[in-house]
């Protein structure tokens, strides 16, 4: 089943004993940030409520989706790669001739139209609503590291629209609190929220923004995707789950939020403002450096009645967002294949911070083919800002880091099978590129070469066990005493 809002996934957590109420008192300076890494760095770590958290009367909930097994309950199913095929799936549609064929197509446009976001007059979130004073003071924000440069809103959701097609789109971007009504927006350059505000100021507008804590999994998912351009998040959200999400109109700008949401800021980013950021711990396992970034302005809160306070933290891998990565890979592998067919397989090892390394299978058919795909892929979308891809044989299984160091090892030679490029984007948050943004990649064919490719040496055969031999063996093991 779908879930309508975080209180449902907790409530499902709980049944299957996968979340942790905390009662003892517990602060945002730092303490509850330590919990949550200790559960994390732990194997199938629980969720956790803190349900007293000094000085505050919301509780927090921390590593909702710290596991596989957590996010395929919040998605509700076993294998990411549908939510690809969802999507592949309405790429290719096509309208049929003939008015037998149309009716034959109503069930799958009736299921399309299932998937967009509905407008509501109301919903639970607009239970408190305040206008006149809103403040950031009430909410329990937290500190995760002792040189982080303040509290940090971790979390959000923040929804923007494109400025010139009016399509949202949603990103989680962290928020730096400098005082009750401002926090400093970082939003990277090459993210989406960050070109709806660069659009706008060109011409000096302000970017009305709507940040979103504690929202259903589908939703919160969908604005940690990095889905293709000109896709409206809602609709991607509405892809994942199966089910539209109903949306309700902020009070104070013009944007809509999910009606079952637990707490929305509203407010804008000025062009006109911008305050050092940072700083921050962040997933590379690094302080981000302080940076000049925009600041975000609160003009309004809506809230549900007892809203519960979603948080997350960040460092060395692998934490919490690992698993989402993962949920990304799998879910994101179809489209791969879709712009390039030779794809079999794909993985981003957390350890590498998704950005960092990308390893990819292909069958590979004719000479130069692995350089094919690695530029291919960056210009793919987020793909453009990964550090270092590998390319391997389909015979190569991309998930066991040993199988892939053997390729490397044995079938990449480091002065003809190595690409570097320089001078081309990076991530914002690559603790290793010598410039901000810009930096170099490389690329590894692991793939076996050929004559063509400049392996003139006799090509040496894989020492392979006999296959009769194999299966006797596994019919007897028991015989021989193992289990």
């Amino acid at each position: 089943m779908y879930f309508e809002n975080l209180r449902e996934y907790i409530q499902s957590l709980e049944k299957t004993g996968q979340l942790k109420r905390i009662k003892t008192k517990v602060s945002v300076d730092l303490e509850i940030a330590e919990i949550l890494r200790r559960l994390m760095y732990q194997d199938e770590g629980p969720a956790v409520l803190f349900e007293d958290v000094e000085g505050y009367k919301i509780p927090v909930l921390g590593n909702a989706f710290g596991s596989l097994r957590r996010l395929k309950i919040a998605l509700d199913m076993e294998n990411f790669e549908e939510i690809g095929e969802r999507m592949t799936a309405l790429t290719k549609l096509k309208m049929p001739h003939g008015l037998l064929n149309k009716f034959k197509m109503l069930p799958k446009l009736s299921e399309i139209s299932d998937y967009g976001a509905k407008n509501a007059d109301g919903g639970p979130v607009t239970e408190i609503v305040e206008t006149a004073n809103p403040t950031l003071d009430s909410l329990p924000i937290i500190k995760s590291f002792p040189k982080d440069s303040g509290r940090f809103i971790t979390f959000g959701i923040t929804i923007t629209k494109n400025p010139e097609t009016q399509i949202r789109n949603m990103g989680v971007y962290r928020l730096q609190v400098i005082n009750s009504k401002k926090a400093i927006m970082h939003w990277q350059i090459h993210k989406r929220g960050a070109l709806h505000y660069q659009m706008n100021k060109e011409n000096m507008e302000k970017t009305e923004a709507a940040i979103v804590i504690g929202a259903d999994p589908a939703t919160i998912f969908s604005a940690v995707a990095p889905v293709p351009e000109g896709l409206d998040k809602f609709l991607f959200a509405g892809i994942t789950r199966k089910k539209g999400t109903n949306l309700v109109k902020c009070r104070t700008i013009d944007v809509e939020v999910p009606s079952s949401a637990e707490i929305v800021l509203e407010g804008y980013v000025d062009p006109n403002e911008l305050n050092i950021e940072g700083p921050f711990g962040d997933h590379t396992g690094y302080y981000t450096p302080p940076e000049p970034y925009p600041t975000f302005t609160l003009t309004g809160i809506m809230m549900r009645n007892n809203p519960i306070y979603l948080t997350t933290v960040v460092g060395k891998p692998i934490l919490e967002d690992a698993y989402i990565g993962k949920v990304i890979e799998r879910a994101f592998l179809p489209l791969v294949k879709l712009f390039q067919p030779e794809v079999v397989d794909f993985s981003m090892p957390a350890a590498g911070w998704f950005q960092g390394l990308a390893i990819i299978s292909i069958k590979k058919r004719y000479p130069g083919q692995a350089k094919k795909v690695m530029m291919g892929l960056w210009g793919m979308g987020q793909l453009s800002l990964t550090k270092i891809l590998i390319v391997v044989d389909q015979d190569i299984n991309v998930h066991d880091i040993n199988d892939v160091i053997w390729a490397v090892t044995t079938r990449a030679d480091p002065k003809r099978d190595t690409m570097l490029i320089e001078n081309v984007p990076t991530d914002t948050l690559d603790p290793a590129s010598p410039l901000l943004n810009l930096g170099s990649k490389m690329g590894i064919d692991a793939t076996k070469k050929t004559k063509e490719e400049g392996y003139d040496r006799p090509v040496q055969e894989e020492a392979l066990a006999d296959e009769g031999t194999v299966k006797l063996v596994t019919k007897k093991w028991s015989e021989y005493g193992f289990q």
